[in-house]
């Protein structure tokens, strides 16, 4: 069981192979978007997380049978889903309420989503308003952009959505909405996709216009088995560690290699990282094996198509460019301000507390690079986000006086495991 307080100094090398958890994206979507495919399909390397049991349990309270098979998972999803017959609990998961409602938003009948607390001040009014374009009725608090979200579905209209900020969880719950009576969505820019590669393995007819309009056609959708390849924003802090760690070398096998998701491995090699990527196995999602070794890094910017791409892995990049020679801007991610936390003003606090220096802006941040120069030992409130816990570890490795980390086990959330794999593999 992960302690609530973890205490971290700065480490030896780290070597060694780590097997990082499945995809938290994926994980999720194995569930949720076979649900909408009656049939049978088997799920493996699927995260075992709080996060991903939320999508699980919503499934199967749709009435999808879902059963541990060898390691991992048999869905079996009926020709029709009903209403739960109580309120679905979605725990800390923004994507299971955002995709899960696309997904209730089908059924005729009523379904309740709530969360914890943390989620019910997440903003839900960028799904609300498309899938009540499309004909379901939806109720929540403050407009209806904050949950509980009560949901009444049933046959649904197809609708043309321009998304004003990219987002795929608000994509993802356009076009699973539209299974059966089709849709269209303009993002600014491309967002992760996940969702388009599943719809595709399942037979939808999904096409995308030259000017980047997603187009959803009515189609029959077929169940998928899926190989949820590692997490790369789970690798990311491995990536991080081993680069600025000096003399660590780590392999990390089966990593998602998505090119909507490989933003972070762009920063780390424009900021200098050394790490090689082997040969992607193509499936419905592309993994493969990567190596990398400690290496002196640089400031950069990061901005625009880069940060969005890297998004998910901008705290433990921070910490990355307080290590790094020179200055690092973080731009247009202001998403990240709601997410579990406002990771933009926790992950500035929290590496200031040690010693860094970093401007807050209100889409990102200015690292000033050089290292940590705290004097005493600083004691970090990961505040129930994950990501947090996690870079504050790895700064931890880093800082001189070492880091205490409150409610550390936040990292329960995605990778469960975290601490036990940082001991394995300090030398």
């Amino acid at each position: 069981m992960t302690p609530h307080t973890v205490e971290l100094e700065a480490a030896g090398p780290l070597r060694g192979r780590i097997t990082v958890p499945g995809d938290k994206s994926i994980s999720h979507r194995a569930f949720l978007i076979n649900a909408l495919a009656p049939g049978c399909a088997r799920l493996t390397g699927v995260l075992d997380s709080e996060d991903v049991g939320r999508s699980r349990d919503l499934v199967r309270a749709l009435g999808v049978e879902v059963t541990p098979d060898s390691g991992g998972y048999r869905i079996d999803v009926p020709e029709r889903l009903h209403e739960p017959s109580d309120v679905v609990d979605c725990g800390n998961s923004g994507t299971t309420m955002r995709l899960g409602a696309g997904v209730v938003a089908q059924i005729d009948g009523l379904t309740v989503l709530t969360g914890d607390h943390s989620l019910r001040r997440r903003p839900m009014g960028r799904i609300v308003e498309p899938l009540m374009s499309m004909g379901a009725t939806i109720d929540g608090r403050q407009g209806r952009s904050l949950a509980p979200l009560v949901v009444r579905g049933g046959e649904l209209r197809p609708v043309s959505h321009d998304l004003s900020i990219a987002s795929a969880q608000v994509k993802s719950a356009i076009l699973l909405g539209g299974r059966s009576c089709g849709a269209r969505v303009r993002e600014p820019r491309r967002s992760r996709d996940h969702t388009e590669r599943f719809l595709r393995a399942m037979g939808a007819e999904l096409r995308e216009e030259p000017d980047g309009e997603l187009v959803l056609d009515p189609s029959t959708w077929h169940a998928v088995d899926v190989r949820v390849p590692g997490d790369i924003s789970s690798a990311a802090f491995w990536l991080v560690a081993a680069s600025l760690v000096p003399g660590s070398e780590l392999e990390l096998p089966s990593v998602g290699l998505n090119p909507s998701r490989t933003g972070a491995l762009d920063v780390l090699r424009k900021m200098g990282a050394e790490f090689t990527v082997s040969e992607p196995l193509d499936e419905v999602e592309p993994q493969g094996l990567i190596t990398v070794r400690s290496a002196e890094l640089h400031g950069i910017r990061i901005a625009g198509d880069l940060a969005l791409r890297s998004l998910d892995e901008l705290p433990v990049l921070a910490v990355a460019a307080v290590m790094a020679q020179g200055e690092t801007v973080i731009a247009d991610a202001a998403e990240l301000r709601v997410k579990e936390s406002d990771r933009i003003a926790r992950i500035a606090m929290g590496l200031r507390e040690l010693g860094a220096e970093i401007e807050e802006r209100p889409d990102g941040m200015v690292i000033a690079g050089g290292g940590f120069h705290g004097r005493s030992r600083a004691t970090l409130d990961a505040n129930g986000d994950h990501r947090l816990a996690m870079a504050f570890s790895v700064a931890g490795l880093l800082a001189p006086t070492g880091v205490r980390i409150l409610h550390a086990d936040a990292v329960r959330t995605s990778y469960p495991g975290f601490f036990s794999e940082l001991r394995r593999v300090q030398q």
